[in-house]
């Protein structure tokens, strides 16, 4: 036990104090077990899962590269990691066991909600995935079987139903860089992240013994979930060693990287100032002398085009990067898993398709609201983006305004535009997952290529555990293991 609180203190969960000075006082005493505050484990936890994550930007549109051919701008990436189950799942176990040492039921509820996160993730980038047997190598288990993507999704719709029975809401939970200790904000971010499982499995009629629409329906129904962006499950930077932009001080932000026309001319159609605070001006434009909120100053690059067509953009000076605020400022907005926004517009999808009675604009208009009302809460000095805009003039624009009685084709199309607007450096690889399944917003392809499903295995599975791998693979996709194999959820 010394030798493994030894390591999580070499790995930055006991940044700030001695390790070897509390290691020896924990062992005194023989008789005791070695032990180390959940808050510790907290803390390292939530500051790892909430990071920034660059690849999935490119995948959707958001962004190019001009210096060589991005796997993931062009469609051809290959495997994922498991790093997860040594970094994020093995800390959140110890989290949990610690908890259960001292009997806090908060830390097992978070605990359960980072399981739920890590999981639910990994299983939508492959499929079937070692869950029921995974990070119990101390138990003897270094070999875990696959269970299936319904088996994953449902138990860890489970393990969330069990926290939000667990958590205690009167306890301020120490540790917590995410909500500042208020354990009622972790209950909400549980019960809306069960809608997003839910949500995303709107293909499937049930998950095991959970009808997808009737448990959607109960919990929007029943449980208490976000209200407004104060509920955000979101890490807030800080200009402070570990605590800073993800994408600070990132050279190849500041070289190579510029904006997808695509993306870029959603905002430009609808005359949209959030795009101010995503891309920087053309140099053309900067050299022209427009105002930073003309709109002609602002050109994206082609994500279809090969890498070298778009370099001959930067030499024409026609072409925008990404405003130099993500590289340059160690702070930004913060990053998030499930915001406010976001929930809205899942509320918005699950009335449009009849699983909640209500009105689909009303959660629709919410939440465009609620987005422009982060940025213009944390991007630093608003006033040069949004002075004199109008979020209800906004709303009745007609490539925006919403008709609660269009086909649920052209209802979905609306919603899912613009929660893809709102996700820039925000919320994972969600967008391209809505994309993957519902078709909305249309991404451009290049011809003859098409978006890949999945990833393929790590490596290190073939290595070390073959049979359980090939087993799930025969079991899912013909024991073909390819990025355009069709996993269970998309079926």
């Amino acid at each position: 036990m010394k030798n493994s609180i030894k390591s999580l203190c070499i790995i930055g969960v006991l940044a700030l104090t001695s390790c070897e000075t509390s290691l020896d006082k924990i062992n005194e005493n023989p008789n005791d077990q070695a032990s180390i505050d959940p808050k510790f484990l907290l803390t390292y936890v939530s500051q790892n899962a909430f990071q920034v994550n660059g690849d999935n930007m490119y995948a959707s549109r958001m962004m190019i590269g001009t210096d060589g051919e991005n796997v993931y701008q062009y469609m051809k990436w290959n495997d994922t990691s498991f790093d997860i189950y040594s970094k994020g799942l093995l800390n959140t176990g110890k989290m949990m066991q610690e908890a259960e040492k001292i009997n806090n039921k908060n830390y097992q509820a978070i605990g359960k909600f980072y399981r739920a996160y890590y999981f639910f993730n990994l299983s939508l980038k492959l499929g079937s995935i070692p869950y029921s047997e995974a990070v119990k190598g101390e138990s003897g288990i270094t070999q875990p079987k696959y269970d299936s993507q319904e088996t994953v999704m449902a138990g860890i719709l489970t393990e969330l139903k069990d926290a939000n029975t667990l958590i205690n809401t009167t306890d301020k939970i120490e540790g917590d860089i995410i909500y500042n200790g208020d354990a009622s904000k972790w209950k909400k971010l549980i019960n809306s992240f069960r809608l997003k499982i839910l949500m995303t499995m709107s293909k499937k009629a049930t998950l095991g013994t959970y009808n997808v629409a009737t448990e959607f329906s109960s919990i929007a129904g029943s449980q208490n979930l976000m209200t407004s962006i104060a509920d955000n499950g979101e890490l807030k930077f800080a200009d402070a060693a570990d605590s800073r932009y993800t994408m600070f001080n990132n050279s190849g932000y500041g070289s190579s990287l510029y904006m997808a026309d695509y993306f870029i001319n959603l905002f430009k159609d609808r005359q949209d100032p959030r795009l101010f605070t995503f891309a920087a001006q053309t140099t053309g434009a900067k050299e022209a002398g427009k105002p930073l909120t003309d709109f002609t100053g602002y050109n994206g690059g082609n994500p279809t085009s090969p890498y070298s067509d778009n370099a001959a953009l930067i030499t024409a000076k026609n072409i925008s990067k990404v405003n130099d605020r993500f590289y340059k400022d160690a702070t930004n907005e913060p990053s998030s898993v499930l915001s406010y926004p976001e929930l809205e517009f899942i509320l918005a999808e699950a009335t449009a398709r009849g699983w909640i009675s209500g009105s689909a604009k009303s959660h629709y208009d919410n939440a465009i609201k609620a987005n422009f009302t982060f940025y213009q809460t944390y991007v630093k000095n608003p006033n040069q983006y949004f002075a004199g805009f109008d979020v209800n003039q906004y709303l009745t624009k007609s490539l925006v305004l919403y008709d609660n009685s269009a086909p649920l084709q052209s209802q979905l199309e609306r919603i899912m535009t613009q929660k893809y607007m709102t996700m820039f450096h925000q919320s994972q690889w969600t967008s391209y997952y809505d994309y993957l399944r519902t078709g909305y917003p249309n991404y451009p392809l290049q011809t003859g290529v098409s978006a890949p499903l999945r990833f393929r295995y790590p490596q290190s599975e073939y290595n070390y555990n073959n049979a359980n791998l090939k087993a799930a693979l025969a079991s899912q996709y013909g024991g073909n293991d390819n990025i355009n194999s069709k996993p269970w959820w998309l079926q």
